[in-house]
């Protein structure tokens, strides 16, 4: 049997995954060029073509797409594998990727997984600040951390935080040359700051309830950020009313640099949660991390 390069099917099967020679190159520690003549060389001795490439985009052809799906689950395996193998060590190591957004990540995991990392030093964290309901599956990732309510039905939810509430706010200033709303309906006559939403592309929609009446409100203004804290930066300079999480605003809220409205249109649902597919067998390093960020309750 004709031995083969695993390294250079690794190569492939990242490339692939990721579209792109530069994220490849990155995710693998190896220069572009090096990656290039490994796909080259692994091309020439299947002898067919794997890739298509272009000066913008970088895809599997059909043979490339057969191979993908032949040896990219069974390479993640092997990696799975590799790291249940830290079991058996005196304390526990491996890569956890976790894919969160930027505040949660310094609210919450940051400060719960700072004394894990000083306890098991050969524990690494990879965390992607991203906004979008990234398939955690697909994008190799360990784990994730959305809302309770945005997370789905066939994944394991552990909850890493109490339970959250929207704060409608803005400046002193911006109240004093405008009238308060005593209604949601009351803010489409406002300037407010929108949110675009990452996997739909549109602008949030203002939902708000108070016994058990729902209402959601179409909101318009000069700003739409897909980020939080420039929404926050934003109501601070007077520009406008935001809607965010409460305790991204409580300190400024505290200080009376933001004036809170609305306040009983705004209930309380479910907090920040991690999530992982059902079958993923944990490595002794993700269980730890697990155990860390649990806040209360058991998962799903």
């Amino acid at each position: 049997m004709v031995r083969r390069n695993l390294n250079d099917l690794l190569s492939f099967v990242t490339v692939a995954r990721e579209g792109s020679f530069t994220r490849a190159a990155a995710l693998l520690g190896v220069t572009q060029s090096a990656l290039s003549q490994a796909i080259s060389g692994l091309e020439t001795r299947l002898q067919i073509r794997l890739l298509m490439r272009t000066t913008r985009s970088v895809s599997p052809t059909a043979a490339g797409e057969r191979l993908l799906n032949a040896i990219g689950h069974r390479l993640d395996e092997i990696d799975a594998e590799l790291d249940e193998l830290t079991a058996l060590r005196d304390k526990p190591a491996g890569t956890v990727r976790i894919t969160c957004g930027d505040y949660v990540l310094h609210s919450v995991l940051l400060p719960k997984l700072t004394p894990l990392l000083r306890e098991y030093p050969d524990i690494r964290l990879e965390f992607d600040v991203n906004y979008g309901l990234r398939d955690i599956v697909a994008d190799r990732f360990d784990a994730g951390v959305r809302l309770g309510k945005t997370i789905d039905k066939d994944m394991i939810a552990v909850p890493i935080g109490p339970p959250l509430r929207l704060a409608v706010v803005a400046s002193p200033g911006y109240f004093a040359t405008h009238p308060i709303p005593k209604t949601p309906n009351d803010l489409m006559a406002h300037q407010c700051i929108n949110q675009r939403m990452p996997t739909s592309g549109g602008l949030y929609v203002w939902d708000f309830e108070r016994r058990g009446r729902r209402v959601n409100v179409r909101v318009e203004g000069p700003l739409i950020f897909n980020t939080t804290q420039p929404q926050v930066d934003a109501a601070l300079a007077g520009l406008g009313i935001a809607l965010l999480p409460e305790d991204e605003l409580q300190p400024h809220i505290d200080a009376g640099r933001l004036t809170r409205v609305l306040e009983d249109w705004c209930p309380k649902f479910e907090g920040y949660h991690l999530y992982y597919p059902s079958r993923r067998q944990p490595s002794p390093a993700f269980s730890l991390v697990v155990q860390a960020l649990r806040f209360s309750g058991v998962g799903r």
